[in-house]
């Protein structure tokens, strides 16, 4: 069979293969990943696929038909929610699994051990860039257990008007960086009259600068060229005891996963996500936590969330941030069915609703134990969800700034992605995108298809994955130096 259907309700199946005019019953051509109708569908009849409604037909589609942009269309979301009435109950483990983690003063374990140059705003960017560019590897060979200095620059800070939004997204990023288990020192830059005072920040949180958390204002400081002669010297100063970190046994009930897809395609929904799925299954039977995020990017799903949610209050929280993701897209003149790309659509997602179907399975099968405001601390154990938007970056910069200390992140179409402080593993959704890019991709789920492995096998391989990423296994990212330029705070708000 060169098709797959996913559902007996559904009234398409998906090519494995591109199929001519007569194969398998197609009366087109039908390109890979495409979807193709298996029966006559009318117009305004809905198109269903993983048993659900994906759109509605446009026009009168014939059996046989390719099913695409060209016929199906998106209208919003309507349904009526049910709250935790699929709990499926979590199996503890007999054996707990183990990684060698760096266990903080905190409690918390963090699976990297960096030096954060974070800044309050744009304009001290470039003092960071330089401080963090003076630690080269050859500098940094006397401490062998320091993973890195990195700086975390974003181009906001100042000048943010609005109900105060934008602000606060802010302080919880900037605040989360701070504490992220995989950071042992942190060094703060500003330049002194911006909006984003350190100060203000320091107070909100209270946080105490010390030996392994310094901050410096380049106003005060006497320009940019002291500013980065200071940098160097504190974090010089940081280093050894930064370097003092050992990796100790933990239990797996320490990982936080985020778990992210990027450049997806109609194969992401059937062999990748699932299989993190499973994997994220086999976290929180360990006790850890998956966070799923991405709001726009489970809408239409999240019907299937909220029977999941531990209770009807954390259901309601997830629908309150469909609402108002819905009136903002409408005030942007926008429509939640925006979000797929032209890659997306290329690799055969048609709309949002589709999308959102594929991409929800990241979550697998547990109860949604919580629901999170952007970057706002994670504090429950097992699946979780934050909210983000659906920009890659943007996703798991949030959900690093929650605290997750490792990211799992699926693709099909193929993405150049890797994140710092917290490693992050790119599963393939296709073996044809896993042989073109082996050089990034750390697991082949699309041996799914082409190889008949399980969605638990490859699930599996995943979660063997992340116990020795968190023990130090670098990730192809990592070796390819990925993660500098990803940390992109969400902006929300006028920029006055």
């Amino acid at each position: 069979m060169n098709t797959v259907r996913l559902s007996p309700a559904d009234n398409v199946v998906t090519a494995i293969a591109p199929l001519e005019v007569g194969q398998e019953g197609a009366s087109q051509l039908i390109p890979r990943g495409h979807k193709m109708a298996t029966e006559a569908i009318a117009r305004g009849e809905p198109v269903r696929k993983y048993a659900q409604i994906i759109g509605y037909a446009a026009e009168d589609i014939a059996q046989g038909a390719h099913v695409h942009t060209h016929n199906l269309e998106f209208r919003n979301v309507d349904t009526e929610y049910e709250f935790a009435t699929n709990l499926r109950p979590v199996e503890p483990v007999a054996t707990p699994d183990t990684f060698m983690g760096y266990r903080r003063s905190t409690g918390r374990v963090g699976t990297r051990n960096y030096i954060a140059l974070l800044t309050s705003v744009n304009c001290s960017a470039t003092a960071a860039r330089q401080i963090a560019q003076h630690f080269t590897p050859e500098r940094l060979a006397a401490y062998p257990n320091v993973d890195g200095v990195v700086a975390f620059v974003h181009g906001t800070g100042c000048a943010m008007g609005g109900d105060g939004t934008g602000f606060q997204l802010l302080q919880r990023t900037l605040w989360g960086y701070a504490r992220n288990p995989n950071v042992g020192g942190v060094l703060m830059a500003g330049l002194g009259c911006e909006g984003m005072q350190i100060d203000w920040l320091l107070e909100a949180y209270g946080l105490t600068p010390g030996p392994l958390f310094q901050t410096m204002n380049i106003q005060d400081v006497g320009g940019l060229r002291k500013t980065v002669e200071l940098g160097i010297a504190q974090v010089e100063a940081m280093l050894p005891e930064v370097n003092k970190a050992r990796r100790e046994e933990c239990p797996a009930s320490e990982l936080m996963v985020g778990l992210e897809c990027g450049g997806s395609d109609a194969w992401s929904g059937i062999t990748a996500n699932p299989a993190v799925g499973h994997a994220c299954d086999l976290l929180v039977a360990q006790g850890g936590t998956g966070v799923l995020a991405e709001t726009p990017e489970v809408y239409g799903a999240e019907h299937l969330l909220t029977a999941r949610a531990k209770d009807r209050a954390t259901g309601e929280k997830l629908i309150e941030l469909i609402h108002w993701w819905e009136d903002y897209t409408a005030r942007a003149g926008g429509s939640m069915d925006n979000n797929p790309s032209p890659g997306n659509k290329k690799g055969g997602l048609t709309t949002i609703l589709e999308k959102s179907l594929g991409a929800a399975s990241k979550g697998g099968t547990t109860p949604l134990m919580g629901v999170y405001r952007y970057a706002e601390p994670v504090t429950e154990k097992g699946f979780t969800f934050m909210d983000t938007p659906g920009y890659d970056p943007a996703s798991v910069t949030g959900m690093i700034a929650g605290g997750a200390n490792l990211v799992c992140f699926t693709t099909g179409r193929g993405s150049a992605f890797g994140s710092k402080p917290s490693p992050c593993m790119k599963v393939s959704s296709n073996s044809v995108l896993y042989e073109k890019q082996t050089d990034d991709m750390d697991v082949n789920a699309g041996r799914i298809l082409t190889e008949g492995a399980s969605v638990e096998e490859v699930g599996r391989e995943i979660y063997q994955m992340w116990l020795r990423m968190a023990s130090g296994e670098k990730t192809k990212s990592e070796l390819q130096g990925l993660g500098d330029y990803e940390f992109v705070p969400w902006q929300v708000g006028a920029v006055m």
